[in-house]
């Protein structure tokens, strides 16, 4: 069997590049969530969070957990108080990232991205892969269905005065705060997911 040739070669890549590029955008499989997507911080990406959602059937596990330092179990706000800032700290912080040996798939993947950068240079939609620990910041408010979310790569999340708002109409009544932490490595989790062991209880007093 004589080896193709260069033209053949790159004939084929071309097809198949084209052939991927008229369905890439649509096999996106949405994750299932009904809320939407969170705030997002650092150098969090959507891309980051579907990974999350998707791993929400996995047991819990707070082996590796955050630890929140701010706020802590029964922190009391009033709602003339400024939008606090949550600060937490993580073992996963100091990971280090675990690269993936190359393969031959890798190899011609790469090549056919080169590729579709001179045929169709305007195909990449997505921010580049996410590749370090990731937080996931959930607090539960009373009587709304959606929680109030923040997706972040940093240790801390500066609450803003819209989302201030929204947690202070609940003023009177118990809010949950959760994390939710990974290790990922090009959007994908190679540790975790971990959860606190127990949600955080504060409350914030004052009229709504």
């Amino acid at each position: 069997m004589k080896p193709l040739s260069r033209k053949t070669l790159w004939t084929t890549s071309l097809v198949a590049l084209l052939s991927l590029t008229t369905t890439a955008c649509g096999d996106d499989k949405e994750p299932e969530s009904k809320c939407g997507e969170p705030l997002y911080g650092g150098d969090a990406t959507d891309e980051a969070w579907r990974a999350l959602v998707d791993a929400k059937g996995k047991p819990t596990d707070s082996t590796e957990a955050a630890q929140l330092a701010l706020p802590t179990q029964g922190t009391t706000y009033s709602i003339n108080d400024a939008p606090p800032k949550w600060t937490w700290t993580s073992t996963l912080a100091s990971a280090q990232p675990r690269p993936a040996p190359v393969s031959p798939f890798d190899t011609a993947r790469s090549m056919l991205a080169r590729v579709g950068e001179w045929v169709l240079p305007t195909a990449h939609a997505h921010l580049p892969p996410f590749t370090g620990d990731i937080h996931w910041v959930q607090v539960t408010v009373p009587g709304r269905e959606c929680p109030v979310e923040m997706l972040t790569s940093n240790l801390e999340w500066q609450l803003d005065a819209a989302t201030w708002d929204t947690l202070k109409a609940s003023a009177g009544q118990d809010l949950s705060v959760q994390v939710v932490s990974a290790y990922l490595l090009q959007n994908r989790i190679t540790e975790g997911p971990y959860t606190l062991a127990q949600p955080v209880t504060i409350r914030l007093q004052g009229a709504p």
